[in-house]
């Protein structure tokens, strides 16, 4: 996708409807509802998107960019912090159901038969993710294989699901222990 470039009340839209997607879902949220929380003109809309599946394809891409910065910051360019810590705040990063992946692996759920462009944004976060993850692995165990770093994302997701079914976010640091004695 090229670079993006909208005005500030687009902008506004966008950030509006990540929230209303993340805690709502991506079919129950419709354009009718967006417009009305974002205090926009339906045709404003369709002027800045031109359809709810662009809209949402969009959405994903800013959460997406967002998201590969902070994992950026923590596996490139923090210097002092040990692989094994750098795993450690992925792992939480990406746990945290009110944080930035949550709506990309809510994507991979909802929307993979209805907006096929969109869910595409996903599953490329997803194979960068893994990427990262492995380089990191490799850092303190040089035979770590990109089966290890599948196996560490699909944790991740795993303690995901489980947070979401036991509706205990507190619960995130048990699993990072068993994923400690799996993969360490």
């Amino acid at each position: 996708m090229p670079k993006l470039v909208l005005p500030t009340r687009a902008i506004q839209v966008i950030n509006r409807s990540i929230d209303l997607f993340h805690h709502h879902g991506f079919h129950t949220v419709g354009i009718d509802r967006i417009v009305k929380e974002s205090k926009i003109p339906k045709t404003t809309f369709y002027n800045y998107f031109h359809s709810k599946e662009r809209f949402v394809e969009i959405c994903l891409t800013v959460q997406k960019e967002c998201l590969k910065e902070k994992v950026v910051s923590i596996a490139e360019y923090d210097q002092v912090t040990s692989a094994t810590d750098k795993l450690k705040k992925l792992y939480f990063l990406h746990t945290d159901l009110e944080g930035l992946y949550y709506l990309l692996f809510k994507a991979i759920f909802e929307i993979k038969l209805t907006y096929s462009k969109a869910y595409q944004v996903a599953i490329k976060y997803r194979t960068w993710l893994i990427n990262e993850i492995y380089s990191q692995l490799r850092v303190f165990k040089t035979d770590a294989t990109f089966q290890d770093a599948k196996l560490f994302l699909y944790m991740i997701e795993g303690a995901i699901i489980q947070l979401l079914s036991s509706g205990q976010a507190d619960e995130s640091e048990s699993y990072w222990n068993m994923i400690c004695n799996c993969l360490f």
